[in-house]
Order: C-alpha cells, then structure tokens, then sequence
C-alpha cells in the first residue's frame, strides 16, 4: 500500500482551496497565462476523478501525473519582468498554502527558472 502524502489527504478530504487567476491589469506573457490556467484545469480534473463515484486508482494516478506536469511547467516558466514575478510567485504560494508544492522538483524546477529568467 502506497504512502499516504499530504497531496493525497488533502485531495481525499476535499480541502482545496480556489486559486484566484492572474489579474488582467498584470503585464504577463500569455504563456505563463496559459500555462496556470492549464494547471487550474488539471487541478480541477485531478480532484473532479478523485471524488467520482468508483474512480479507479489507475485514472487517479493519470489525472496526478497530468497536474503534476503542469505545475512543474508554472514552476519551470522563467519570469523574466517584474509582473510575471509576481503573478508567478503569488500562484505558487497559493499553491503552496493548500501544500501542493512539496516535491523536490517543484523547487529544483523554481530555482532552475531563475538562473534563466
């Protein structure tokens, strides 16, 4: 039997938190627009899979592997001006906050984007 994680009690217990969307008054690039609004939806998917009616643990781990992928791409994206920074920055601690950003590779990947930004 797999570990339980935070990641998996929060998901089974249904505490998750809403994330508000970057603002459009901030100057960010739409990629990085994008690439939050793809992981709002996977997140969105990965809790609607967890929380149906028999989910099976395969399609449960398909819809992690894709929210997953999606918050090391919001992690990864090199914000290269101030308003990027920001928005970046208030997402992932948001995300943090509902302790989603808890993988060595959240912050690799976070430290990584900085060298390149």
């Amino acid at each position: 039997m797999p570990a339980i994680t935070r990641r998996t009690l929060l998901a089974l217990t249904g505490a998750a938190a809403a994330v508000d969307p970057v603002s459009a008054d901030v100057r960010t690039s739409p990629k990085l627009q994008a690439l939050i609004a793809a992981h709002e939806a996977a997140y969105a998917e990965f809790h609607r899979v967890v929380h149906r009616l028999g989910s099976r643990s395969d399609a449960c781990g398909r819809a992690d592997k894709v929210e997953q992928e999606a918050l090391l791409a919001v992690c990864s994206f090199p914000a290269v001006n101030r308003d990027e920074r920001r928005a970046k920055s208030k997402y992932l601690l948001a995300v943090e906050a509902r302790g989603e950003l808890d993988l060595e590779e959240h912050m690799q990947a976070i430290l990584r984007s900085i060298m390149r930004g």
